[in-house]
């Protein structure tokens, strides 16, 4: 009993605590009437990629919903149901669910889940959730949830928050298991989920327009223990004033092999990026880098990783000799006044290289046009293509997109 009780998600601990305390509370009548809610997200979008590798291109037109159920029961007591599904027009790429290999990948598949499942508290200066929720830390370079794909990135967690002064946050997660974007369906089990025993420790200071953060990642995944990883860092970022100026963000970790990983190695991060805003646009120049060695590397499996290096996503997994990612861009809105003041856009150029020997992998342009609708309603025109040099094939992709969101108490 006591073995199929631990093999349980939290998801559905976190279910089960959902209904006893919304038993209690109408049972003792110290809140009149719960707090409900109804939130949702509706995407729909066509994306399109021409990979060399591959003679045919692959078209996906998707449409996804997830639609949740927030509740406050009152002292400090809240939860959350939400449910996502994604329905597709057809099958002309390879969703890593429907089996056509004959097609470039694009990893939104058909199907439905349980997308989000939990209960919390929040008591003055400490707060605690459990069950199946987004986990967000930092900039999302090592924990994310890939909101970029239809089905998010989620886990079954027990995360703590403590803030003993206004400057300061201390948060510890405890991962169970991560639910992938590959979503339910996956013909490969572990890109549907892995059992982790993972801790994250994370303490940020926060004075001005600065932030202070120091973290300990320790990764132990179950299911693939080479993926198992120690990472410790900090990072320093600072945002320009209302009226522009100088910005930055400096990151430096070192990431060791932990747990059951059979493998001995030890990398570095590094993240230089200054910035400066200057009527109402922001340049970066930046260099990024993901050590290597020729046998193993730098890896970040729970980031969101179409956020970095890249919209093509060619560096999803590090390749073993490193990567150095130098890059420019440019973001802003297209006027300042009226509706023109709503349109922002995003131009970025990446020149890839090895970290160790001296292959330069590829270069890479990416570009965005984001313009509201109506309210909650916005649109999203966006290209990435990447050149290969020595690394993989030239690929372009192309995404449309229209994503409504809202949301309406009961």
């Amino acid at each position: 009993m006591k073995r199929a009780c631990h093999r349980r998600s939290l998801a559905a601990c976190g279910l089960a605590m959902l209904g006893v305390s919304f038993a209690a509370n109408a049972q003792s009548g110290t809140d009149a009437s719960p707090s409900l809610q109804v939130e949702w997200n509706a995407r729909l979008r066509h994306e399109q990629v021409d990979d060399d590798a591959f003679s045919r291109d692959a078209q996906a037109d998707t449409l996804r919903l997830r639609l949740g159920l927030r509740a406050n029961f009152g002292n400090g007591w809240s939860g959350f149901l939400e449910g996502a599904g994604t329905a597709s027009a057809n099958d002309h790429y390879n969703s890593g669910a429907n089996g056509q290999a004959q097609y470039p990948g694009i990893t939104d598949p058909h199907g439905t889940e349980l997308n989000q499942a939990w209960l919390a508290w929040q008591g003055g200066d400490f707060g605690a959730k459990v069950g199946r929720q987004e986990i967000v830390l930092d900039n999302q370079r090592w924990v994310g949830n890939v909101a970029w794909r239809q089905f998010e990135q989620t886990f079954d967690a027990v995360a703590l928050q403590w803030k003993p002064a206004a400057d300061w946050t201390l948060r510890y997660d405890w991962l169970d298991r991560v639910n992938r974007v590959a979503g339910p369906d996956a013909l490969n089990p572990l890109a549907r989920k892995r059992l982790l025993n993972t801790h994250l420790f994370n303490a940020a200071w926060t004075h001005g327009n600065q932030q202070v953060s120091g973290y300990a990642y320790l990764h132990k995944d179950k299911d693939i223990a080479t993926a198992s990883t120690a990472t410790y860092g900090a990072r320093w970022v600072g945002k320009p004033a209302p009226e522009g100026g100088l910005g930055w963000a400096v990151e430096g970790a070192r990431q060791y092999d932990y747990g059951n990983n059979p493998q001995n190695f030890a990398h570095s991060y590094w993240l230089l990026e200054p910035a400066w805003t200057q009527w109402g646009v922001t340049g970066k120049l930046a260099w990024e880098h993901l050590g290597g060695d020729g046998h193993t590397a730098l890896q970040t499996p729970l980031a969101t990783l179409h956020a970095f290096n890249g919209w093509d996503d060619q560096f999803t997994v590090t390749p073993v000799n490193g990567l150095e990612d130098y890059y420019l861009s440019l973001n802003g809105n297209l006027g300042k006044q009226g509706w023109a003041s709503k349109l922002g856009w995003v131009v970025a150029y990446h020149d890839y290289h090895a970290d160790k020997g001296s292959s330069h992998y590829g270069d890479e342009w990416n570009a965005s046009l984001s313009f509201p609708l109506v309210p909650g309603l916005t649109g999203l025109v966006k290209v990435a293509s990447y050149r290969a040099d020595r690394y993989a094939h030239d690929d372009t992709k192309v995404w449309l997109q229209l994503e409504w969101q809202g949301k309406k108490p009961l």
